[in-house]
């Protein structure tokens, strides 16, 4: 038991020396900086952030298409819990695709079930949105429950951050999911170590995504034309520690 202690002790101050540009990022943007229990993983909360409140993860992923470690994001917005809308890399795309076909054909399967995670359930359900750039459509599929309010999303300045972080931040084929549920926005990608610089321009991305969920919402609730979706009643309840 001592050992272990010693062990714990020793990785979770060596984390600390290592992740201190990121806390001391954090604590500049008024946030708190925490180890997990494990000293594995770090938590930053910002509370009071614009556009909404911030939570950052890094550590262990909690979805199987993210292999190793992950960054998670939420951005706390109050949206519309009906505004459903994905971007993610055009490869994990089609292993997704591929894999809910694989899944619920060779079961025998005719629905998608709500042990299936939100990414692959809309494919399936929602249309896709092929109406943005050449570089967009190359790297990044794009869904959402109406092409509308998806077109409506992509139309400003998303579209512009997503191409210049396919050039500088995520290359070709890593993973990467950003969606509008439940009201927030979300954030994934695979993250071997975190990296001061990648962190920052991430939130900056997940920021971007949120201020123009913000607009489209309030042009929709001025409008009072929301959709009917039945996909909240496939959202399965969010599990301990996960962003999502």
């Amino acid at each position: 038991m001592v050992v272990k202690q010693v062990k714990h002790w020793l990785v979770t101050r060596a984390n600390a020396a290592r992740w201190r540009p990121i806390q001391d990022w954090a604590e500049a943007r008024n946030a708190s900086f925490t180890q997990t229990r494990d000293g594995l993983g770090f938590l930053i909360e910002a509370p009071k952030a614009l556009p909404g409140p911030l939570r950052v993860e890094w550590g262990v992923s909690q979805r199987s298409y993210l292999p190793g470690t992950e960054l998670r994001m939420r951005c706390e917005m109050g949206l519309h819990p009906d505004l459903q809308l994905m971007v993610l890399c055009r490869s994990l795309m089609e292993n997704l695709e591929r894999a809910v076909f694989e899944a619920y054909t060779d079961t025998l399967k005719t629905r998608v079930d709500t042990d299936t995670p939100e990414e692959m359930r809309w494919l399936v359900m929602f249309p896709k949105f092929n109406n943005t750039s050449q570089l967009v459509r190359q790297r990044y599929g794009v869904v959402g429950v109406t092409k509308d309010l998806t077109g409506a999303w992509m139309e400003g300045e998303l579209s512009d951050a997503l191409v210049q972080a396919s050039q500088d931040l995520l290359p070709d084929g890593h993973p990467f999911v950003l969606m509008c549920m439940r009201g927030n926005i979300y954030l994934r990608t695979e993250m071997a170590e975190p990296d001061i610089a990648k962190v920052q321009a991430l939130v900056r991305l997940l920021e971007c995504a949120a201020r123009e969920a913000l607009r489209v919402n309030g042009r929709l609730s001025d409008s009072g034309a929301w959709p009917t979706t039945t996909s909240i009643a496939f959202t399965p309840s969010t599990r301990p520690g996960d962003v999502a």
